[in-house]
């Protein structure tokens, strides 16, 4: 296990009815004026908008409203809550929906106070500072983590860009986790949501540090955990047991708890990144084609098997083949894969409608024309990304 710092100071509201708080803590936080952001008209149906619209009214908190957020969360919507933040003097910032929202809140977060164009944080060109407008939301889609990450994921519609930052001080302040605000998603979105969770704790999982069987313990649990609920609430979508369950682990699959000491991979994401910052499809259901392809690719890698069977036995019940590890980590593979088409989601490029002229691209993109590697677990060349580009394909 390697040496390691955590902190994690995201106050959890988890249960039922929890979102009818949401004026009151503002209020103990501090607030004063409060900047609603939230996507389009799913949370009006819901009724949940009415609900927070009254509970800011009746804490006596001024506030002004920024919907529009869309999946693969866009730059320009950030500048707009910018501009808006400094015209309004906002001094909190309410997220109400899933990563795309709080994600764009974060970017907001750290570009108020900074004097140029926020996508110079975004893409790293700057860091940030340590001035920044707090973040708090109310969470509606469990998957990307980002009720208590330290980081953000932001669009560049023009480019065709998709990259993000971090700060320790990016984390949202609270979040409030009602897992009845999920019972409407639709089959498919519940779906990517969990893939994405699983994919947050396979690229910490994914690692040659030895001596990390408390985190490898914590990680298969939340893996098994999602895959036993998400066959649950597909059948069943008013399942609160089955839906606490799956936002919890969404939660603690990215808070970076079962990343201590130990090296992580995120090639997927990576991957993925390039795939929706030119197709524009959902992050889950890219990372539902990338992950079995990536682990089929490594079956023929010795030094990554042994980790690949472990999966294999410890998540699916794969019975271990002492004799020949990769037929036990193949099994693993079919076994994710079988998960993926029962959720409905796609297992190759083409089901998203994603061609191929973009490969090359993609490949330069990642490992800036071949000049470095990409990947802790394995590092993939140019050429490596191009022929597991194939085996998506």
């Amino acid at each position: 296990m390697n040496g390691f710092e955590f902190q994690c100071g995201t106050k959890m509201i988890f249960g039922k009815e929890t979102e009818l708080r949401v004026g009151e803590e503002l209020k103990k936080q501090g607030a004063t004026r409060v900047l609603f952001v939230y996507g389009g008209s799913s949370i009006k149906k819901s009724g949940l908008y009415g609900k927070v619209v009254k509970a800011l009214q009746d804490a006596g908190l001024p506030f002004d409203e920024l919907p529009g957020v869309v999946p693969n969360p866009r730059v320009s919507l950030v500048r707009k809550g910018i501009a808006l933040c400094r015209e309004k003097g906002i001094d909190f910032l309410l997220a109400v929906g899933g990563g795309s929202v709080i994600d764009t809140c974060k970017a907001m977060s750290f570009g108020v106070y900074y004097d140029g164009d926020v996508w110079d944080l975004i893409s790293g060109k700057v860091k940030p500072g340590d001035r920044r407008v707090p973040v708090a939301d109310i969470l509606t889609l469990p998957a990307a983590g980002s009720e208590e990450s330290d980081s953000c994921v932001i669009s560049d519609e023009t480019t065709h860009t998709k990259t993000g930052f971090g700060s320790p001080l990016m984390r949202p302040v609270f979040s409030i986790m009602n897992p009845e605000l999920t019972y409407t998603l639709p089959p498919y979105q519940t779906a990517c949501g969990s893939m994405d969770i699983m994919a947050h704790a396979m690229e910490r999982y994914f690692s040659h540090t030895q001596n990390v069987e408390m985190t490898d313990r914590v990680t298969e649990a939340i893996l098994t955990t999602v895959i036993h609920n998400l066959s649950v609430v597909l059948e069943k979508p008013d399942d609160y047991a089955a839906r606490a369950e799956i936002m919890l682990c969404g939660t603690w699959a990215q808070n970076d708890m079962t990343g201590c000491g130990r090296a992580q991979d995120w090639f997927n994401h990576g991957l993925e990144h390039q795939i929706s910052g030119f197709y524009d499809i959902a992050h889950g259901a890219g990372l539902a084609i990338s992950f079995p392809a990536w682990m089929e690719f490594l079956c023929g890698k010795e030094e990554c098997i042994p980790r690949l069977a472990q999966y294999a036995v410890r998540v699916w019940n794969a019975e271990m083949n002492f004799d020949n590890p990769e037929e036990t980590a193949r099994e693993g593979i079919k076994r994710l894969r079988g998960l993926i088409k029962e959720a409905g989601l796609p297992l190759t490029l083409s089901e998203a409608g994603v061609g191929k002229e973009k490969f090359e691209e993609i490949a330069d993109n990642m490992t800036n024309g071949g000049s470095h590697t990409c990947g802790a677990f394995y590092a993939f060349t140019r050429d490596d990304i191009l022929t597991l580009l194939e085996m998506m394909a």
